[in-house]
């Protein structure tokens, strides 16, 4: 049974840990275990409990008020919230809850019916950077279980590639941009997400997916002509080291942009060399792919 922290639940539902520990106090619908050292001990029942307060809150019910209203209630009021910000991040709490919970097949059809309604790229934008922005630190953490994360990012993997598949095939755009992870790194939604952006403009794309040694990317510029090289890095093994990579693909061939993006470098303060872009931010990384 997973078990959280009063920290993991400040990550993942945005309410302070110290504004949790007040409602604990005041009202019943939190009450965590408790280690022989006295640290609080959240479960999963707790988790979901937590997001949909928060989001009844944050929209304007009086915490007061949610406390006297019974577990179908809460969920009614939260189907009858018609901000359109309130909608998404009902859909993003309904995905972390399914995760945590392994019902997949509810997971599953909250992503069918945002796609339906918004289509591929809403549906990664608004819903699934959300989703993954709010659990990615558990997931590194080790405080979500490994088969928690692996269903849910497997899935959302499937409906990006099913995207990818529907798109009409333009290739109204000459420059081939080869898209990559290097060694050590495996999570692909995000690069997944550029190849689908990039198709979806008429790119010429070649996707060599995860874990591609320096040398294998040497062999593909030596032997085609390439416009640019696009890394995607977000959490890889801890033998992957930032200044040594960099400094490797900067050499590969210096006539070649090179885009670096992803959450590892977001924070980036090390040297980059000169044919090499970092992109910072999501709003920097759809800038730079609407002015190729």
């Amino acid at each position: 049974m997973s078990s959280y922290t009063i920290k993991d639940l400040e990550q993942i539902s945005g309410i302070k840990a110290h504004t949790i520990r007040i409602w604990e106090q005041r009202y019943g619908f939190l009450q965590p275990q408790r280690t022989e050292t006295n640290i609080r001990s959240y479960s999963a029942d707790e988790l979901k409990v937590i997001l949909n307060v928060s989001l009844l809150n944050k929209y304007g019910y009086k915490i007061s008020h949610i406390n006297k209203m019974s577990s179908a209630e809460i969920e009614d009021k939260i189907f009858g919230l018609n901000h359109l910000d309130a909608e998404k991040e009902r859909v993003v709490n309904a995905l972390i809850k399914d995760m945590v919970s392994l019902d997949m097949l509810s997971f599953e059809r909250q992503l069918d019916n945002y796609i339906a309604q918004k289509g591929v790229e809403k549906t990664i934008t608004e819903i699934i950077f959300c989703f993954l922005e709010r659990v990615g630190v558990l997931w590194i953490t080790n405080h979500i279980n490994p088969a928690q994360e692996h269903l849910a990012s497997n899935i959302v993997r499937q409906k990006i590639i099913l995207g990818i598949e529907k798109l009409p095939k333009m290739y109204n755009n000459a420059k081939l941009i080869v898209l990559f992870m290097p060694e050590g790194e495996y999570h692909e939604i995000g690069l997944l997400f550029v190849h689908f952006l990039l198709k979806s403009k008429g790119y010429n794309v070649d996707y060599l997916g995860t874990n591609v040694p320096i040398v294998d990317l040497k062999y593909l510029t030596e032997y085609k002509k390439v416009d640019y090289l696009y890394a995607h890095i977000t959490a890889p093994t801890r033998g992957f080291k930032m200044n040594k990579f960099m400094e490797q693909l900067g050499q590969i061939n210096k006539d070649i942009p090179m885009i670096l993006t992803g959450q590892m470098m977001q924070e980036y303060k090390g040297s980059v060399p000169g044919n090499i872009r970092v992109l910072q931010s999501l709003s920097e990384t759809m800038g730079f792919l609407s002015s190729l």
